[in-house]
């Protein structure tokens, strides 16, 4: 069934209107028809059924009946990621929306080979993962930062996973295990690395968990791939699965490459 991310409250008997992208993509891409079911979120309210109501060249309206999930909240993670080329760090955004990620925040460092990036995108890509993932809220894109004033105002009851390339930490899940703790980032540089600097101001933070991620060394969306995959399996909502059954179901996405530009 569809699932569409929207930004309005949601309630027994509520009537939304979507943007009219979202109408152009349930009534032009998908088809769907006049009384048709579809589910619907907006990160507060969980997810309810709802039905397409009308549908006009303008737009369409969707009939909310009855909610099905009760909204949770994803695992307190937070991943934070230097600026990449535009397909790498597109690939991130989604997969860390995949992975459970509540939010990503971009960090210029020295050693940043891209100076700007369209977030609009981002985010446009991180709910659309959303939506084919089955998660009930949409993760953040947060505005690029310097490194440098992200460590700054670090905030000390949150602890940081630093995936270090200098081969003295300790094995991820290793590592993370001993740490413990709920609210965590990830921190993952650019594709030349963390300077001398840089690195020795975030081995400086207490709340600094440094861990290996291999024996290879790993291109940026590689690495924000692994280490999320890790984390969740050592500390997240990974912990317990089982192969088979309801937890160990796998969900396949047959997203056409154009389906972004439909929407």
């Amino acid at each position: 069934m569809i699932r569409l991310f929207v930004d309005a409250d949601l309630g027994a008997g509520a009537r939304i209107a979507p943007r009219p992208d979202q109408a152009h993509y349930l009534t032009r891409v998908m088809r769907l028809a006049q009384g048709e079911p579809l589910l619907v979120f907006n990160g507060r309210h969980g997810e309810w059924r709802a039905r397409l109501a009308e549908a006009t060249r303008r737009g369409c309206v969707l009939a909310l009946e009855e909610r099905v999930r009760g909204q949770e909240a994803p695992p307190d993670l937070e991943l934070i990621v230097a600026l990449v080329k535009r397909a790498r760090l597109e690939t991130i955004v989604e997969k860390a929306a995949e992975l459970g990620a509540r939010r990503v925040r971009l960090a210029i460092t020295e050693r940043t080979n891209a100076d700007h990036t369209n977030v609009a995108r981002l985010e446009a890509i991180a709910i659309e993962a959303a939506e084919q993932t089955g998660r009930l809220d949409a993760p953040q894109v947060l505005a690029p930062a310097p490194l440098a004033a992200i460590l700054a105002g670090w905030d000390a009851g949150r602890r940081l996973m630093f995936c270090d390339e200098a081969g003295d930490a300790s094995p991820a899940i290793i590592a993370l295990r001993q740490a413990g703790g709920a609210g965590w980032a990830v921190l993952i540089g650019p594709e030349g690395g963390f300077s001398p600097g840089e690195r020795a101001a975030i081995r400086a933070l207490p709340q600094v968990t440094a861990v290996s991620l291999g024996p290879r060394v790993l291109r940026a969306d590689t690495a924000a791939i692994a280490a999320l995959a890790l984390w969740q399996s050592a500390l997240g909502d990974w912990r317990g699965l089982e192969v088979g059954g309801a937890a160990g179901q796998v969900t396949v996405d047959r997203r056409t490459p154009d389906s972004l530009n439909q929407r």
